[in-house]
């Protein structure tokens, strides 16, 4: 493997896992954080020339602790000997697999009652699941410093609180769920925002929660939602170029997924709970299986707006009923949810794209244009932009 593309991948896929077992030694997120960034700086110095360690998470753990010792050890008993990494790692290496997934243990913790649940969802996307705050904030349409400021002060509070890295027991799983699932979503969300990008991280993870918990029907709604998404991944670039989903090829889409969301559906169902991500999946089940009839997918977003109103499903239920009623009643709808929305509404790039669309709709080219332009300077894809671009 390159060295510098090991390093990237130890990056996408151990982040999380790593900081748990630091922080369960430290209780400080900050200083587990400053570890790791150091490990992994070294890693991109001394990988190139000394090639990729048979285990990279251990050696990464390995240096990242050393680190931790030089921090906080008093000069009279630090390590003495210098690290040598591929000695030193598999000391390590049989905890870093004693548990299937650390991240999703570690946002348990992050969903501590102590924190503010405000934060619960943006302090495991960051300190887990490794997003940044500008990241982060795209998806909550807030500005990057308000986000920064709120994750900072949540990884104080940890600090200050003396809350427990340890990993808690299952039994806070139902009064954690939620936060966990909202991040999971979040992950979702934010992986997938590129037009030709997979969410792998939020499919293992929903189908980890799916294991744990498969009597609950939120769980099971999630994982189908993920499903469906990656479903058709392989479609929505032809060329490079950005594929709307009513322009898909459905025989690009991924029937063994798409079945696997049926299965987490059914059982969901049979549970007789509706909430938030089963109607989510519901809707895009629907997209799936063909010509989905406007009249039914209006009444499933207004179910899920009704259940769980939010700036997406409102923006959402707004391009519906513009299929069912007409442009001016889909964008006399928009208008009055960006209205309540304020300055957020304003930053949300999908409100921007549909309002634009449905001004487009009603022949009101000017008004559009400025649309279109906010739409394509608030795209953070590339593929995105130019078929925005295209429709100016």
């Amino acid at each position: 493997m390159d060295p510098l593309a090991g390093a990237e991948v130890a990056a996408r896929d151990s982040y999380g896992r790593l900081l748990a077992l630091l922080c369960a030694a430290t209780n400080d997120v900050a200083a587990a954080e400053d570890a790791l960034a150091d490990a992994f700086e070294r890693a991109v110095r001394t990988w190139p020339e000394q090639g990729v360690p048979a285990n990279p998470d251990a050696w990464l753990l390995a240096v990242a602790r050393n680190r931790l010792r030089d921090w906080w050890k008093s000069a009279a008993v630090r390590r003495t000997v210098a690290l040598d990494p591929d000695r030193d790692a598999p000391a390590y290496f049989d905890s870093l697999d004693a548990l299937p997934d650390r991240r999703l243990e570690l946002m348990l913790v992050c969903a501590h009652p102590a924190i503010d649940r405000a934060v619960h969802t943006p302090l495991m996307l960051n300190t887990v699941l490794g997003h940044t705050a500008e990241q982060i904030a795209r998806a909550f349409s807030l500005p990057a410093a308000t986000m920064a400021t709120r994750l900072v002060r949540a990884k104080k509070r940890i600090t200050t609180a003396g809350i427990p890295f340890r990993i808690p027991g299952r039994e806070v799983l139902p009064d954690r769920m939620a936060a966990v699932l909202e991040a999971v979503y979040g992950a979702h969300v934010i992986d997938g925002a590129g037009a030709g990008r997979v969410p792998s991280e939020s499919l293992h993870l929903s189908e980890v929660l799916a294991q744990l918990a498969p009597g609950d029907p939120e769980v099971r709604g999630l994982a189908a939602l993920v499903l469906l998404s990656q479903a058709r991944a392989g479609a929505r670039l032809d060329d490079g170029r950005f594929v709307p989903l009513s322009d898909q090829d459905p025989a690009l889409w991924d029937r063994g997924l798409i079945e696997r969301a049926h299965e987490h559906l059914r059982a969901a169902h049979a549970q007789g709970r509706v909430g938030r991500f089963q109607l989510e999946a519901a809707i895009q089940a629907m997209h799936c299986a063909g010509a989905a009839d406007p009249r039914t997918l209006l009444g499933l977003h207004r179910a899920l707006h009704t259940l769980a109103p939010s700036l997406g499903g409102g923006v959402a239920l707004a391009a519906v009923t513009a299929e069912t009623d007409g442009p001016a009643a889909g964008l006399e709808l928009l208008d009055a949810l960006l209205s309540a929305a304020g300055a957020q509404g304003s930053r949300f790039q999908p409100a921007r794209a549909v309002r634009a669309h449905l001004l487009t709709r009603l022949g009101r080219r000017s008004e559009a244009k400025v649309e279109y332009s906010a739409a394509i300077t608030l795209a953070n894809d590339p593929a995105e932009r130019d078929y925005l671009r295209s429709l100016l």
